[in-house]
């Protein structure tokens, strides 16, 4: 056996956490057979997740808020390069001990301890559930109309269209995890031809890329740029902040370290500036064309004449925004409620939860405009992820030094056990980083603190977690 798997649990440790109340099929460590993701899995995930409205919504929104193209193109990249960062640190636990995100949190933050990172992940993924699922139904409800024009009269048809389309969502949940991994292979080459497509349609309609891509930058001062930034830097971090936390629920069925590694680095940050491009370039292209920034897809296609264009491109924008919801909001949040009761809860029940609550977090509110997509939504939510990603890495790579005992994750009064099944030390380190983040947005005179509430948020909870570890 490859010594890279050497930490898979032996027959006796299964025994003996076998009747453990902290485990079930889908939360228990992978064995070696079952690790089959290869490269071009990860980069085919990376590529199905990134190729999203969302994403898009990213680059229009930057475009829309008074960055040209290449401001906003590059705050995109830079956000998606830090961002790899703790992703691939992250994942390495994952792909090594075959487990998933909240039992690698049993280890700095105890036993039981570790729902509370996971409760907030979820929360956070419930959210985005949600958010991916009332633009799939938009466009699904478009698609509708497009049909079937009489449809558009019917004032309950955006309703239809989002229960449709949470439907679809929930067919993938109840079929599991192969048909996610089947679902993101197949989707990434068609999604990058359609966005290629588009791409080719902003060009010629734009008149090349000369007018479209001339569009100045809407600050008159450095200093109006910087205030923009920063917060928008934030923002794309925090956009993948979710998964650069729970990506061990994925790279623990990985064939090696260097497959996640790599699959990841050439899915990510290359797929998510290409389709950002693609963003940018076509919400500068309406300004050029309709004469404003039209940063909603779904609005904008209803502006195209080809009824074969708009079939297309709603087929796309429906494919696109199933395959990103599916894999980077119900995997986690599934395993993050099914680690509240494992007995209990399993992975479709934790999935159909997720499904349940993304519905009454009113997405569309979410989605109001720009600023409360960006500044609110992702850089809220990123005070929160921030210190946990800080606390995990500092854990498993400065405290543990890579070294888990994967037995005693999962059985209560074992090494992870801390005072009753938490560890007040991170939960110190949690609360620390996310008020140092936080009092930014109470406080005016320090409100930078917000505007780097990943950043800051990260930093703070790994020195006070590492200083309390280490006393």
């Amino acid at each position: 056996m490859s010594s890279l798997f050497n930490s898979e649990l032996i027959e006796t440790d299964l025994t003996t956490i076998a009747d453990s109340s902290l485990i079930n099929d889908d939360l228990a460590a992978t064995r070696v057979s079952e690790r089959t993701w290869g490269t071009y899995n990860f980069a085919a995930l990376w590529i199905g997740m990134s190729v999203c409205i969302p994403t898009y919504l990213l680059a229009s929104g930057l475009i829309a808020g008074g960055m040209n193209w290449w401001q906003a193109l590059l705050t995109i990249t830079l956000g998606n390069v830090i961002v790899l960062i703790p992703m691939v640190l992250n994942a390495h636990a994952g792909t090594k001990y075959g487990i998933p995100f909240p039992i690698l949190a049993r280890a700095s933050f105890g036993t039981l301890g570790s729902n509370v990172p996971a409760l907030l992940r979820a929360i956070v993924a419930c959210g985005w559930f949600g958010i991916q699922t009332w633009i799939g139904g938009q466009a699904f409800n478009s698609l509708i109309i497009l049909l079937l024009p009489s449809w558009a009269v019917f004032s309950w048809g955006p309703a239809v269209g989002f229960m449709i389309f949470w439907g679809m969502n929930v067919y993938f949940i109840i079929k599991g995890t192969e048909s996610i991994k089947w679902l993101e292979s197949f989707a990434a080459p068609f999604l990058l031809l359609t966005a290629i497509g588009l791409l080719v349609w902003a060009y010629v309609n734009g008149g090349g890329f000369g007018p479209i891509l001339s569009q100045p930058s809407k600050f008159k001062t450095s200093l109006d740029f910087w205030y923009f930034f920063v917060p928008s830097l934030t923002g794309m971090v925090g956009f993948w902040a979710t998964i650069s936390l729970n990506i061990p629920d994925f790279t623990r069925y990985a064939k090696s370290q260097k497959s996640q590694m790599v699959g990841q680095a050439i899915g990510l940050p290359p797929t998510m500036a290409f389709f950002s491009f693609i963003g940018i370039t076509v919400t500068s292209a309406t300004v050029v064309i309709y004469g404003e920034a039209i940063w909603d897809p779904v609005v904008l296609l209803s502006k195209f004449e080809s009824p074969i264009i708009i079939f297309v491109s709603l087929v796309a924008l429906i494919i696109a925004t199933l395959t990103t919801n599916i894999a980077a909001n119900v995997v986690s949040p599934a395993n993050d409620f099914a680690n509240l009761f494992p007995k209990k809860i399993n992975f479709v029940k934790g999935g159909l939860i997720t499904a349940v609550v993304g519905i009454v977090m009113m997405p569309w509110k979410l989605l109001s405009d720009f600023s409360t997509y960006i500044f609110g939504w992702l850089v809220g939510y990123s005070s929160f992820l921030g210190p946990i990603a800080g606390i995990l890495i500092c854990d498993y790579f400065i405290i543990r030094k890579q070294k888990l005992e994967v037995k005693d994750l999962y059985i209560r009064n074992g090494i992870y056990e801390y005072k009753k099944g938490f560890n007040p030390k991170g939960m110190i380190a949690l609360a620390a980083g996310v008020f140092i983040a936080l009092i930014g947005l109470i406080v005016p005179q320090v409100s930078f603190l917000y505007d780097y509430a990943w950043f800051v948020g990260f930093v703070m909870a790994f020195v006070v977690y590492y200083l309390l570890m280490k006393k």
